[in-house]
């Protein structure tokens, strides 16, 4: 009588479901590289006063600070105004509005960016900080709204029916079903926020209000290319780091077996 082996698991099939070890160093290694690299090419610059001074380290600091707050309370903000209104379009009784409200916010996006900054600081008379947090808000909500939105509807209706069937409420089925599927797609919009915030952000020195852009505009206005460098590669360099930490944080909070 011949006995049939019991099935193995494979676990390099378990292995490969799991990132490896590269998957969170090489990101980290390429951005510490290309800031050795920058860093070794100013060094080799023969900088003059005016580029010592737009280069001085502690400026650069003060720069990467506040790019790195108006890209935290901006997105904060947007994701406390998009995701509520994402699940509010999604809900029956806003069904007949929902057309034109994505219409609208989708025609601001479309605007070009320093234009909204400009039309804040002329139609509202404020400039600095404050401005540039509405202006950027009002640029990035819609990729967090239109996936919040995508997230909730693509959610399958029998599940919801089944949540329905065993006695959940509506908001029930909301926090237990709903958000938790639609949360990889939530999250993608948020990245994307992220990082088209870590962008525009360079513009908003034109109000005043700081950030990684006064080094670049520093270097086209006194056309000195090395600082113009350095500014510009320094936003790349910050985009790509807040893109990789959310990609962590997306990874973290993703529901197991999505």
């Amino acid at each position: 009588m011949s006995t049939q082996a019991p099935p193995t698991a494979h676990p390099e099939r378990a292995a490969s479901s799991s990132p490896g070890l590269s998957h969170y160093v090489v990101m980290p290694v390429v951005l510490g590289l290309s800031l050795l690299a920058l860093y070794i090419y100013v060094s080799l610059q023969e900088l003059d006063s005016i580029e010592q001074r737009s280069l001085n380290a502690a400026r650069l600091t003060r720069a990467v600070w506040e790019h790195v707050q108006l890209t935290g309370v901006s997105t904060a903000l947007t994701l406390l105004i998009a995701i509520p209104l994402g699940i509010l379009l999604t809900r029956p009784f806003t069904r007949r509005i929902r057309p034109y409200i994505v219409t609208v916010l989708t025609v601001l996006q479309a605007v070009p960016t320093i234009a909204i900054l400009v039309l804040l600081a002329v139609a509202f008379l404020f400039l600095g900080f404050a401005a540039a947090i509405v202006g950027l808000v009002l640029y990035a909500i819609v990729p967090v709204l239109l996936n919040t939105m995508v997230g909730l509807e693509q959610v399958d209706k029998s599940v919801l029916e089944a949540g329905r069937g065993m006695g959940m409420s509506r908001s029930t089925v909301l926090q237990k079903i709903e958000l938790p599927l639609a949360i990889p797609v939530m999250l993608a919009g948020i990245r994307t926020a992220l990082v088209i915030n870590v962008g525009t952000a360079a513009l908003v020195t034109y109000i005043n209000a700081g950030g990684l852009g006064d080094i670049i505009v520093a270097g086209l206005s006194t056309n000195r290319i090395t600082v113009q460098i350095v500014g510009a590669a320094l936003t790349a360099i910050l985009a790509l780091l807040i893109d990789y930490l959310a990609g962590l944080i997306e990874e973290a909070l993703r529901p197991r077996g999505l």
